[in-house]
């Protein structure tokens, strides 16, 4: 017996999905002529510490996602607050998204965008259906936290861009129950 799903309010989803604030990336790759491709991607997690994987969802239509998954590896770049016109560069249709954008190659053939709070660079391990998504499972080959940038992520609240307070840029104390929960697994360990 097949339990039939209701029909959800495109609009009401992202409203309340929208409830969920996210930090912002721009995933890159080279394309298979050697141009830098990219684009503005929030759906972005860690996956796994053993081995190291994160994953990202781009649509299925994606023209960047193609070219990316034809490289087989990639960069993911958190992006920092001030970066919004990067970040909006990215998100749009523009033919040459890398126009006026600082980046550089790295050992492992990808671009890595100037002023990212931080770069992880990825070889596509795997791709699993996602509805009208991809969920993209990439093995992290590298990683780096900016040694020039010490700002707050750009993040996306409510359909808009937004900021963590300005007073809380030092992260809170680390905690040994929190180390605990995160190098322990259970059966209801999420991370």
């Amino acid at each position: 017996m097949t339990e039939q799903t209701p029909a959800i309010d495109g609009r009401q989803f992202r409203n309340v999905l929208g409830q969920f604030c996210t930090g912002i990336t721009v995933i890159t790759a080279l394309d298979p002529e050697g141009q830098p491709i990219g684009f503005a991607c929030q759906s972005f997690a860690a996956l796994s510490l053993d081995p190291p994987l994160v994953l990202f969802c781009p649509t299925k239509g994606s023209r960047s996602w193609a070219a990316i998954e034809a490289a087989g590896k990639f960069c993911v770049n958190v992006l920092a607050e001030e970066q919004q016109p990067t970040c909006a560069r990215f998100g749009s249709r523009e033919p040459d998204k890398f126009a006026g954008v600082s980046w550089h190659t790295s050992d492992l053939g990808v671009p890595v965008l100037a002023d990212s709070l931080a770069t992880i660079e990825c070889t596509v391990d795997s791709v699993v259906d996602g509805g009208d998504h991809y969920i993209v499972i990439g093995r992290v080959r590298s990683l780096a936290e900016s040694a020039t940038t010490n700002g707050r992520p750009l993040l996306f609240y409510r359909g808009q861009y937004t900021g963590i307070e300005p007073d809380k840029t030092t992260p809170a104390p680390w905690r040994a129950d929190l180390d605990h929960f995160l190098t322990t697994t259970s059966l209801d360990t999420w991370l």
